[in-house]
Order: C-alpha cells, then sequence, then structure tokens
C-alpha cells in the first residue's frame, strides 16, 4: 500500500486538499478527523482528559472545551505534553488501523505535525507538503472560529519552520493562488501516485 504523509502549517489548506484527493478516490485518513472523535462525548480519550485536567475542561455535552485546553495547551508546554500523551497513542493506533484497512490505488494520511513527531516515519511512503506564504497562514487561520491571530502564532512556533518542512518534503503543493490552481497540482499528483501505486511491491 502506498500511504502518502500530507502535512503543512496551519492555513496551508491541508484539508482543502485531503478533499481534492478525496473525490479523485483516494482514502483520507485525518488525524485531526481522528482526533476529534476520541474528544467528542463519549470519546475514548475524555475519561483520561478529565482526570488528568479537571472537569474545567470538559464542555456540558461531554466533548472537550477546545477553546480552553487550545489556549492552556499552547501556553503551557508541560499541559501540551500531557494532552499529547494522551491522544497521540490512541490517534496512532487507529491511524494505522484505518490505513491497514483501506480498499485503494494509495492512501492520504494527513498529520499537521508528522514532522514534529515523528511517529508516522515508518507508516509514510512519501510526504507531500501543501505549502503557502506566512502571511497567508496567518490570513486563513486568523478567519477561523474562536481562534485570535495570538493563538495561529503561537500554533506557527509549535510547528517546524516551513523553510525546513520544504527541505523535508517528497512533493509539495503551492496553495497560494485560487482553487482551480489548487485543483490542478491534485490532479497531477493523483495521476503520478497512482503510477507510483502500480510500481509499488
Amino acid at each position: 500500500m502506498l500511504v502518502i504523509g500530507l502535512t503543512g502549517g496551519v492555513g496551508s489548506g491541508k484539508s482543502t486538499a485531503a478533499a481534492m484527493f478525496a473525490e479523485l478516490g483516494a482514502v483520507v485518513v485525518d488525524t485531526d478527523d481522528i482526533a476529534r472523535e476520541l474528544t467528542a462525548p463519549g470519546g475514548a480519550a475524555m475519561g483520561a482528559i478529565s482526570e488528568t485536567f479537571g472537569p474545567d475542561f470538559v464542555a456540558p455535552d461531554g466533548s472537550l472545551d477546545r477553546a480552553k485546553m487550545r489556549a492552556l495547551a499552547f501556553g503551557d508546554e508541560s499541559a501540551r505534553r500531557r494532552l499529547e500523551a494522551i491522544l497521540h497513542p490512541l490517534i496512532r493506533a487507529e491511524s494505522g488501523s484505518r490505513v491497514a484497512n483501506a480498499a485503494a490505488s494509495y492512501v492520504l494520511l494527513v498529520v499537521p505535525l508528522l514532522f514534529e513527531t515523528g511517529a508516522y516515519r515508518g507508516l509514510v511512503s512519501r510526504v507531500l507538503v501543501v505549502d503557502c506564504p506566512e502571511e497567508e497562514q496567518m490570513r486563513r487561520a486568523s478567519r477561523r472560529p474562536g481562534i485570535t491571530e495570538s493563538d495561529v502564532r503561537r500554533i506557527m512556533a509549535a510547528q517546524l519552520a516551513r523553510a525546513e518542512r520544504l527541505v523535508r518534503a517528497d512533493d509539495v503543493i503551492v496553495n497560494h493562488g485560487n482553487l482551480d490552481s489548487l485543483r490542478r497540482s491534485v490532479e497531477a499528483l493523483h495521476t503520478r501516485y497512482l503510477a507510483l501505486s502500480r510500481e509499488s511491491p
């Protein structure tokens, strides 16, 4: 199975690109989606999160209070590490299971902190970075509900520098244009990945 690790900085357009790959027939396994499932009401991570951080971080419906946890995790490295110690093993296990059970020519594994964690290195065959200038990242990410410009700066500071991501990438999509331009880039890589999947043992 050919597994493409898709990553990029906050606001780079990873999710949009992944959705386009899915439209073309790729199986997409998104670790952010898995994290949301784990922290939804009744999610497998909520017991440990409540025990570790207290009930103040649990919303009335039993899900994670994301805004409160985001403020804590990006302002307190120790808290972020404790949260990661709960979530990351569960996310990795579920990601591995979904990749193993995928029925497609190739799988796109979306991991925002792919390089930073190093935990998926053995699972991915190639790394695709979705890239755009940092000022564009700021503009896009700041438009998201509940995320301030200072939040975005903290997130970016916790991520690998843009230049280092590009050096480590096998493939790069430059997402600084319109959706049609992004779609053309996705279609070209989809064709390439289909060819690579046929060559994979």
